[in-house]
């Protein structure tokens, strides 16, 4: 999926759950992803990110909840790799 393809599926989306895009940080969750695919398993993935963004709903959302529950998910994901 190319980039111009990948920033409009995020605002169509936002659009459609009536979110604010501007709130994602597209290249950190996608690192998050990354992350928990490699250190945990390939399905950790998308669930580590939906809780992510759980988490920082939770904790009031915005950037700044989303950057902690990510680096929170990052530590715990990469402390498992071998």
């Amino acid at each position: 999926m190319s980039d111009d393809a990948l920033t409009q599926w995020v605002a169509e989306l936002a659009a459609a759950l009536e979110i604010d895009a501007d709130v994602l940080d597209r290249d950190l969750l996608l690192d998050v992803a990354r992350d928990a695919a490699h250190g945990v398993a390939r399905p950790a993935a998308p669930l580590t990110t939906f809780l992510v963004g759980y988490a920082a709903a939770l904790h009031g959302g915005g950037a700044d909840a989303v950057a902690a529950a990510a680096a929170t998910a990052q530590r715990l994901a990469t402390s498992r790799e071998a």
